[in-house]
């Protein structure tokens, strides 16, 4: 897939813009990207994210901050399963649930739109970001909007999604935390990408995306601003 993402990063009393084409192997996450209008041409993962990330999903996510540079690294994950038990003559309902999230109906929920908040269980002894917040779209019935939480920490991913050329991808996402640098202090980052010229062509966009398995990301498997 190919796209244009421009991305406004406030942090240490210091912004950024960054504005970039990405073509990117859906497969495993491996980009090219050319900053805009004609800057450097970066190769690795997609920076912030890719497009088709699954918020459902055992990803991991991780970022540096300090006055020079912001680096991000995130690894796409396999999507959460349930898996059922066999059919049962005895029973008649079989309910799936999350030991480690509680979900439950926002104020605003309705059976034509649902509107989820989750929060962690005590049995959620993790780290790991979760959906805290699920807006569904009911066109389609898929999630219009998720917001990721940290468990005891501020940071937050937010995701709007939208249906392009028959593919449910972000569109939009917000990213917010708190940086705590030695000598520096700790500091708020901000961040909004905006994903916009979505194609989904059949071959690979660049040569380099071409064939498996996939090249050794350069410079580093971190994605510099």
């Amino acid at each position: 897939m190919t796209f244009h993402e421009t991305t406004h990063v406030e942090g240490a009393n210091r912004a950024q813009d960054i504005n970039r084409y990405v073509a990117v192997r859906v497969a495993d996450d491996y980009a090219v990207m050319q900053d805009l209008p004609q800057g450097a041409t970066r190769e690795g993962p997609a920076f912030p994210v890719i497009p088709y990330f699954d918020p459902f999903s055992s990803f991991s996510f991780s970022y540096f901050a300090n006055l020079k540079r912001i680096d991000i690294t995130f690894t796409p994950g396999v999507p959460w399963r349930l898996t059922l038990p066999a059919d049962n003559p005895n029973v008649d309902v079989v309910v799936p649930y999350f030991s480690f999230l509680a979900p439950a109906y926002a104020a605003n929920s309705t059976d034509a739109a649902l509107h989820f908040l989750i929060g962690p269980t005590p049995l959620y002894k993790t780290d790991a970001m979760y959906p805290s917040d699920v807006i569904e779209d009911p066109a389609t019935q898929l999630p219009a909007h998720v917001t990721l939480q940290q468990d005891g920490e501020d940071m937050a991913i937010g995701l709007d999604f939208g249906i392009v050329q028959g593919h449910w991808v972000v569109t939009r996402g917000t990213f917010s935390a708190t940086q705590h640098v030695p000598i520096l202090g700790s500091f708020k980052v901000n961040a909004v990408t905006t994903f916009t010229d979505f194609t989904f062509p059949d071959t690979a966009p660049d040569p380099r995306l071409a064939g498996t398995p996939r090249p050794s990301p350069s410079p580093s498997p971190s994605a510099s601003v």
